[in-house]
């Protein structure tokens, strides 16, 4: 599988506390992702990192088959070059409908001009259609978003980075305060978007972790402390003191 996020010797202090300390790994096109450890082990400092929140001291952050560094990059430009990054509050426009939401969203011109004289076109209701299906709300496109239950608008954030296109979707704790039936549903959602793009999600649950059935990367004091299937880092010794407990 070739990589299509390389992140080599990333080190990144905030006065004088090494969040990031000499992080190497690598994720590949196509590929499910979860990344486990306590807290202060850099997981959020790593999602800032690769799009652009946070420059690090030190280190390259490589993107796609032409080994772009983002380092340096602003935000905005590496959400165009195809990464998009959903944080664990949902960020959706509360007042207006979920097409509307979804609508915003695509990824069409965003100039003053484009904005003010666009007409919706019906390639682009096609695609909302198809988003709305793809995360489960096909039937909820007239509602207000402020009307959607938790999991609904997590899965509505994630339906607006898809309308964005991007090659990698990084996914903070979508778990949290969710249902049962929603975990569930959102379980089924990554993994298949997995099946078309690169999918991170940064979780504390295990039992979600075992239901994405996928490699886990542990980190712990700012690098990579094991890698590996679920019941191959749980077993490890070492994240068994720093994050499991005996």
């Amino acid at each position: 599988m070739s990589a299509l996020l390389e992140v080599s010797g990333i080190s990144v202090s905030f006065d004088g506390f090494r969040a990031i300390n000499d992080l190497s790994l690598a994720i590949g096109e196509r590929e499910l992702r979860a990344i486990i450890g306590p807290n202060g082990a850099g997981k959020t400092t790593f999602m800032d990192i690769v799009t652009g929140k946070t420059r690090p001291d030190s280190g390259r952050v490589l993107w796609g088959e032409h080994f772009i560094d983002l380092v340096g990059m602003d935000e905005a430009r590496i959400a165009r070059a195809g990464i998009g990054r959903k944080f664990q509050r949902p960020t959706v426009f509360e007042a207006q409908t979920v097409e509307e939401n979804l609508h915003l969203a695509l990824r069409n011109p965003r100039g003053p001009f484009a904005v003010l004289f666009s007409r919706r076109r019906p390639e682009d209701a096609a695609r909302v259609a198809a988003i709305a299906t793809e995360i489960g709300l096909a039937e909820e496109l007239p509602r207000l978003a402020g009307e959607l239950s938790h999991g609904q608008k997590q899965w509505l954030e994630i339906g607006m980075l898809l309308a964005q296109e991007p090659r990698l979707l990084l996914v903070d704790e979508p778990a949290a305060g969710m249902t049962p039936a929603e975990r569930e549903h959102t379980t089924a959602l990554l993994r298949r978007l997995a099946e078309h793009r690169a999918v991170v999600v940064v979780e504390h649950d295990m039992e979600f972790v075992r239901r994405l059935d996928c490699r886990v990367t542990v980190l712990h004091e700012g690098r990579v402390l094991a890698e590996g299937s679920l019941d191959h880092v749980t077993s490890n010794p070492e994240v068994i003191d720093v994050y499991l407990g005996r």
